[in-house]
């Protein structure tokens, strides 16, 4: 056999790429961050020393003290001093302290000296995910983020490897838990908004601020993140537009299933050639969708390939326990030399330009003074930006003050809806903002 020849920065490259499970030693792990995802991935690693070549070295929070646990290894170092855990030996840094700083200046710290980082952070990686891969790459590191993505269910490793065979063209589905255990309140009990909020946040789906969840802000970070996972699209999140959940209220769910449908808060990109469709917002989905029996605070991602067809993954995207179990799932990618240690499929991905100009059915509910004329100077807006209306619903027994009732049109863009809606906002007898949600008759 013809010796291969000898490549001079080979043994330069070897010495810096991320330990493995070939090793005879268990990799060193350290946490940045001791919450409740943090404390369970510490009690993962610490009932499991023989089963998982890990072993925890150090612990990082701030006032550490009263994070302190008796259960772990006497030998593990518990810091509030991050430079300590940047600078010592651990092959692995975990970070689990959310947000983009400063995460984001820690992350890039570890993966410049030449440490794997596994994270659960979508902020960061929907934000930073190619520059962070980029940087994986040139230090001989591994940047994983599994975790980032429907908490415990495998959607990122799926996407990059068991569908690598496929080219997929849309990603979409339910990603955020909160919104989904909010709406089946709506739907299932009669609550308005509020307090259907106030029990997610009693059951400790909602944050006491809970914007990122209802605005869409935390579903449309994953979503940038399957874009470029599963499309190969890079998309920056301010790109992705968001509707908001905090005008839904019961009896939307009532016209709803008049129309066939229920209401979910619908995540969808989808490329072409030469541009990314994205959107996050609260949309009707046909009875008879994988959509819509996703109930409480279940997670559910689709993915449409030009082979494959239409692969779902659905479980609980959110909690400490889930989430805890993707990160060591991470782990062990990380040490085996797994899918997240083969950096091309995280920087092989294009940048894009992307609008949200779908083209749908549409739901309009508006809520008016009661007066003659009304449904025709809507018609007449409408048909000024060449919409037409398909069916008019009102139910009875609301009061002329303030009385509701649903338009649905045939399908059109959204740019022209929007045309449309901004000369409807200016009609007098309106009560509120009117709600616009797309009907989604087609394949998600």
């Amino acid at each position: 056999m013809t010796p291969r020849p000898h490549n001079p920065g080979e043994n330069r490259v070897a010495s810096n790429e991320t330990k493995t499970l070939n090793d005879t030693k268990p990799l060193k792990v350290a946490l940045l961050g001791f919450g409740t995802v943090g404390s369970a991935v510490a009690r993962i690693l610490s009932d499991e020393p023989e089963r998982l070549p890990l072993r925890l070295t150090h612990v990082f929070n701030r006032n550490v003290e009263r994070k302190r646990v008796q259960w772990t290894d006497p030998s593990v170092i518990w810091t509030s001093n991050v430079d300590e855990v940047l600078a010592s030996d651990a092959d692995i840094i975990v970070e689990l302290v959310g947000g983009i700083d400063p995460a984001h200046d820690w992350v890039r710290q570890a993966l410049q000296a030449g440490k794997s980082v596994v994270t659960a952070n979508k902020k960061l990686i929907a934000a930073h995910g190619p520059e962070l891969s980029r940087l994986a790459q040139e230090h001989g590191a591994t940047l994983a983020f599994g975790a980032s993505v429907a908490g415990g269910v495998p959607v990122i490793d799926a996407l990059q490897e068991g569908l690598a065979g496929d080219k997929l063209y849309r990603v979409s589905g339910i990603l955020n838990g909160t919104c989904n255990f909010i709406l089946t309140k709506l739907e299932n009990e009669g609550l308005d908004f509020a307090t259907a909020l106030k029990q997610a946040q009693e059951a400790g789906f909602a944050e006491a601020d809970p914007t990122d969840d209802v605005d869409g802000y935390d579903a449309r970070a994953k979503l940038v993140i399957l874009a470029r996972i599963g499309l190969k699209a890079i998309v920056q999140p301010e790109q992705v537009p968001c509707g908001s959940i905090r005008e839904l209220d019961a009896v939307d769910f009532i016209y709803a299933h008049e129309l066939g449908c229920t209401i979910r808060q619908i995540s969808r990109a989808e490329r072409t050639n030469q541009h990314v469709l994205a959107s996050v917002r609260p949309a009707l989905v046909p009875m008879d969708s994988p959509t819509a029996h996703i109930t409480g605070s279940l997670n559910l991602v689709l993915s449409s390939g030009k082979y494959g067809g239409q692969t779902a993954f659905s479980g609980h995207g959110a909690g400490g326990h889930s989430t805890a179990v993707a990160v060591v799932s991470d782990l062990l990618d990380v040490a085996r030399g797994g899918s997240y240690s083969d950096p091309r499929s995280q920087v092989e991905a294009e940048v894009l330009p992307v609008s949200a100009n779908f083209a749908d059915k549409y739901y309009l509910r508006f809520t008016v003074r009661d007066r003659p004329g009304i449904v025709a100077a809507i018609a007449t807006a409408l048909a000024a930006h060449g919409i037409n209306i398909d069916a008019l619903l009102q139910k009875p027994g609301f009061g002329k003050e303030a009385l509701p009732f649903v338009v649905t049109l045939e399908e059109c863009t959204a740019e022209k809806l929007e045309s449309a809606m901004a000369d409807i906002r200016k009609l007098d007898f309106l009560v509120g903002e009117p709600l616009t949600m797309p009907i989604l008759t087609r394949e998600l």
